[in-house]
């Protein structure tokens, strides 16, 4: 399968000139810094009380990264290139997507207080870069390697050039769910309705691009399996190429956008170490958010998903864990997203363990567990051929489960998930009068 990724072209658009996003004054911080409008809109000093990443491996699917770039340096494992089998921490070319989109999650700035520079919104998390052939591979056993070597949060900003998976990328993101791993994909950059892999699999977090109102980029794919959208328009990045900016780059792109969930992603699975892979994306989901003047939107909708990331509300709500495979289809054939009963490599079937060895203790237990099964039984049939003499209890029949139907399950009449309230550094501001996207 050809492993174009369509998003590159766009992700790599630089967007010439000046940017002025209403925010502090240019000459009071790095230019660079001050052209990360995302961390401003987050309120990122916030988050960073809160959490910052620690202790997670993000996994960055792409071009070999740069780490020997100033603001990532230190925060960039070995990781493993695919196109040249050495290391994935050296740049590979002039390539710098992969570079860019680590430095977006998990870069920390340079100078005095890392006050300069591109910082990443989990600017504590580590990346293992896992290099790839743009042109003649799939993504299958670098999703493997990456899931091997204990990433916890897989970054695929890609899109295949194929209408479907290959069986062996589909067994790879079954094992990386096996595995409890987060994988996170961007839609694409086409401004089309056509779905793209990996971000359309199941069990696949599917991003599209947002600018700085909150509203959908033009370009930005949708459909039926977007998730969530995040930051991806006038996006400063480090790159491993010096332009007249020094190594940094102003970019477009559902690529970037992926990186911003792939980071608070990071950030959650540093704070919630006990959560599943499904329930960080449940989190994430039940704290986005939509347009202030799109309130009666449907919701999952094909552009906007289920909103627009908000990692402070993502950190700080009450949100109930939830299921283990959150807004995720469960894994079939009797696997499981839990990594303790994980199997191998795409094993056939649950194994049979012989009853040979068994203790005499445990066998005495068996049997006074059944008798005890026996003797329930035989009560209860003697008391309902009982209650079928006496005739049914005063009032009648209350109705099948009570309240809500069968089961008493009453459903949320705002549907699966809820929005919740605004957090600091929340967008969007100053909408313009038209939505693009829509």
């Amino acid at each position: 399968m050809s492993f174009t990724r369509t998003l590159r072209a766009v992700s790599g658009a630089v967007v010439a000139g000046a940017l002025l996003f209403g925010t502090a004054p240019v000459a009071a911080a790095d230019q660079i810094r001050n052209d990360q409008w995302p961390l401003q809109k987050f309120d990122a000093e916030s988050i960073w009380k809160i959490s910052t990443g620690k202790g997670v491996t993000v996994a960055v699917i792409d071009d070999p990264v740069d780490g020997s770039h100033a603001d990532l340096e230190g925060n960039v494992l070995p990781g493993k290139s695919f196109i040249s089998g050495g290391t994935g921490d050296h740049a590979y070319q002039q390539r710098e997507h992969g570079t860019a989109m680590a430095s977006l999650i998990a870069g920390h700035g340079h100078g005095p207080g890392g006050a300069d520079g591109v910082k990443g919104l989990a600017p504590d998390a580590k990346i293992l870069p896992v290099g790839t052939d743009t042109g003649s591979s799939d993504f299958a056993g670098p999703l493997r390697y990456a899931v091997d070597q204990g990433a916890k949060v897989v970054n695929m900003s890609f899109g295949t050039g194929s209408s479907e998976l290959s069986p062996e990328e589909q067994q790879a993101i079954d094992y990386a769910r096996k595995h409890d791993v987060l994988l996170i994909a961007a839609t694409g950059n086409d401004g089309v309705g056509t779905p793209k892999f990996p971000a359309a699999a199941p069990g696949v977090l599917a991003v599209g691009a947002v600018d700085d109102h909150g509203y959908v980029w033009e370009k930005s794919n949708y459909g039926p399996h977007v998730k969530l959208i995040a930051p991806g328009v006038h996006i400063r990045s480090a790159s491993p190429v010096e332009d007249v900016n020094g190594k940094y780059r102003l970019a477009n792109g559902t690529s970037d956008a992926t990186a911003y969930v792939s980071a608070t992603a990071a950030l959650l699975r540093s704070k919630f170490p006990n959560l599943t892979a499904g329930q960080v994306a449940n989190r994430m989901i039940k704290t986005a958010a939509i347009p202030v003047d799109m309130p009666n939107m449907k919701l999952p909708d094909p552009h906007y998903g289920y909103g627009f990331i908000k990692p402070f509300s993502a950190l700080t709500k009450d949100v109930p864990a939830g299921s283990k495979d959150g807004p995720f289809p469960a894994l079939t054939g009797g696997a499981s997203s839990d990594p303790s009963s994980a199997a191998g490599n795409n094993e056939a079937g649950p194994k049979i363990t012989s009853h040979k060895g068994l203790s005499v203790p445990f066998l005495i237990l068996v049997g006074v567990v059944g008798l005890v099964l026996v003797v329930i039984i035989v009560v209860v049939v003697l008391v309902a051929k009982k209650n079928r003499r006496n005739g049914p209890p005063p009032g009648g029949f209350g109705g099948p489960g009570g309240p809500g139907g069968p089961g008493g399950f009453v459903p949320n009449p705002q549907g699966p998930y809820q929005q919740q309230p605004g957090a600091p550094g929340s967008y969007p501001q100053a909408p313009p009068t038209q939505p693009p996207g829509r």
